[in-house]
């Protein structure tokens, strides 16, 4: 059974930076695409960033250019460097990934992220 687990949130002034992680046990070597979600209080689940086993990468266009997402198979690690931060920004974030057959299967619990104004 694959595990996600991330951390790496917290509390950080507008314009701070952070970056989250999303730790994959036992392996990364069975995961397609992995992916980061967003869901802040009382609001719908937000897709944040996308990454193929080869390195591609999306953005929604809330994100764009101040998020990049990347993945260290060798350390079988899910990263999500967040720069420029919102108070809009401020949500709990979660990590999901999968085999190619269903790239959302495994989910973590997610890391809390704060942006105060």
């Amino acid at each position: 059974q694959v595990q996600l687990v991330e951390s790496g949130g917290g509390l950080v002034q507008t314009g701070g930076s952070l970056r989250l992680a999303c730790a994959v046990s036992p392996s990364i070597s069975s995961i397609d695409a992995m992916t980061w979600y967003r869901q802040a209080l009382g609001k719908e689940r937000e897709l944040v960033a996308v990454i193929s086993p080869s390195g591609r990468t999306y953005y929604p266009d809330p994100v764009k250019g101040r998020f990049t997402v990347s993945r260290d198979n060798a350390k079988n690690t899910l990263f999500l460097q967040m720069n420029s931060l919102k108070p809009e920004d401020t949500a709990n974030y979660l990590c999901t990934a999968g085999p190619h057959s269903e790239p959302e299967r495994y989910w973590g619990q997610g890391t809390r992220v704060t942006v105060s104004s």
